[in-house]
């Protein structure tokens, strides 16, 4: 009992501190609505991506071009030296894995043997034979000679006796005149077999001499002096232990660092707004301090799904138009792609444009909310231009105020709006012939070489 008589004030007592707080009198609701001044200037679109330095052009190192005929579709590298080492033409690059090699070598070797042994048979067999028929035919010689006296000697017998001795002699020449026939037959055979399987000889040591010098090509050298960068592939760099495959044989390679582009992916959003021609603004990210200037030489017409993304992307490059001994291949750029700038136009923050079917903004006009219609143009990320209905110093709600649904509607005479619509249209026309002209410009520029494949690159022919 005498805790509830404790407790029931100090509860009172709190109830009430906090109805003071909250319900004091004389003090109304803040207003918590954001005002902004609509401000006249210069407006720039720009669309932001991430890229990746690479040379123009380069040198491809190839692995050795004779490893598809022979049999070989895929290998290790087993060596390659450190990324970023200069090398000299003639020198040392990399080292093949002749695993599958050597196997395939020492199968032919074998095949070789086996098929030389083969022919020595063949030739004894064929001796043997024909030394046999040579044999028979000096017999048969000696038994028709037989047969002849024979006949000679039965002149005086009966003409039974004298036609028997006759037929044998004549059985005998025919059996002779076969095995005769016989023997060129058996020679003719016996030279094709020899000629089959020295054919076959031939053909497997011509492997084996292709294998031979294909071994020596595994030890990849420099084609031309140059710094040794490794070739990224969607799975990643191309290093010690990466396969090499018959179709896309680049090892590494020798760019050109004097002539450097920006390879970036923007997102399909944002890439209707990119066109050749068009001037970027480049930051290196290892190099804070360092702004370079390029333009957009080539855009995708088809995009793709990366990882890394999440809606599929459109490749663009980017020539760099300075030539900086710093920049190498791989620096990671923060590209800024100028898409338009448009000279002294009126412009607000985007939150403040409201749309229903017109767009209106809600404007402080004397001390009261008002909606007033406008006529907007092109934005950017985060402000729009208005073509029409605001003026430089107006102040614009960010957020829907207090007593909106109250606010008067300022509209826009027809005749008004006809004529910006067309100074609009005028105005996008303008744009696009600009436009191509800058395309034209850009198509001058040489393209870059292809990153990978064996079409219209360097080939490296090994000694």
């Amino acid at each position: 009992m005498k805790l509830s008589w404790i407790l029931l004030p100090l509860a009172a007592l709190l109830i009430s501190s906090v109805a003071y707080f909250y319900l004091r009198p004389g003090e109304a609701r803040q207003d918590t609505s954001i005002l902004t001044t609509v401000v006249k200037g210069g407006f720039e679109i720009r669309v932001t991506a991430t890229g990746e330095l690479n040379a123009k052009r380069s040198v491809k190192i190839r692995a050795p071009q004779g490893m598809r005929p022979a049999g070989i579709y895929e290998t290790t590298l087993s060596d390659l030296v450190a990324e970023g080492s200069l090398v000299q033409e003639g020198q040392y690059v990399a080292t093949l894995d002749r695993t599958e090699l050597a196997g395939k070598m020492t199968n032919l070797q074998a095949e070789l043997e086996k098929i030389q042994t083969q022919l020595e048979q063949a030739k004894i067999d064929t001796a043997i034979e024909l030394r046999g028929i040579r044999d028979d035919l000096i017999n048969l010689d000696f038994t028709k000679k037989e047969k002849l006296l024979r006949v000679e000697q039965s002149r005086f017998e009966p003409q039974s006796v004298i036609q028997q001795a006759e037929l044998d002699l004549e059985r005998t020449g025919r059996d002779y005149q076969q095995l005769l026939q016989k023997y060129a037959l058996k020679q003719q055979q016996a030279i094709a077999r020899i000629q089959e399987i020295n054919a076959l000889l031939r053909q497997n040591q011509m492997q084996l001499n292709v294998l031979s010098e294909l071994s020596k090509e595994f030890t990849i050298m420099a084609p031309k002096e140059g710094m040794v960068i490794y070739t990224r592939t969607w799975s990643g760099k191309k290093e010690p232990g990466a396969r090499i495959s018959a179709w896309d044989p680049v090892v590494a390679e020798l760019p050109d660092l004097s002539d450097m582009i920006s390879k970036t992916y923007v997102n399909e959003v944002d890439i209707s707004r990119v066109k050749i021609g068009q001037e970027v603004n480049i930051a290196v990210d290892a190099f804070p301090g360092k702004r370079y200037t390029g333009m957009v030489i080539q855009v995708a017409n088809i995009g793709e799904q990366l990882r890394g993304y999440d809606a599929k992307v459109f490749e663009v490059v980017v020539q760099v138009n300075e030539a900086d001994s710093i920049l190498r291949p791989a620096m990671t750029t923060s590209n800024e792609i100028v898409t338009d700038i448009i000279p002294d136009v009126v412009f607000i923050p985007l939150e403040a444009l409201q749309s229903d079917s017109l767009a209106y903004v809600y404007k402080d006009q004397n001390g009261r909310v008002v909606r007033q219609e406008v006529i907007p143009g092109l934005s950017n990320d985060n402000e729009i231009i208005i073509d029409y209905g605001l003026e430089e110093g107006d102040r614009v709600y960010l957020s829907i105020p207090k007593g909106a649904e109250a606010a008067p509607w300022i509209p826009i005479a027809e005749e008004a709006r006809a004529e910006i619509l067309r100074k609009q249209e005028e105005e996008k026309a303008k744009r696009q012939e600009e436009a191509a002209k800058r395309q034209q410009k850009a198509k001058a520029i040489e393209p870059p070489t292809p990153t990978s494949g064996d079409g219209g690159d360097f080939i490296i022919i090994f000694d």
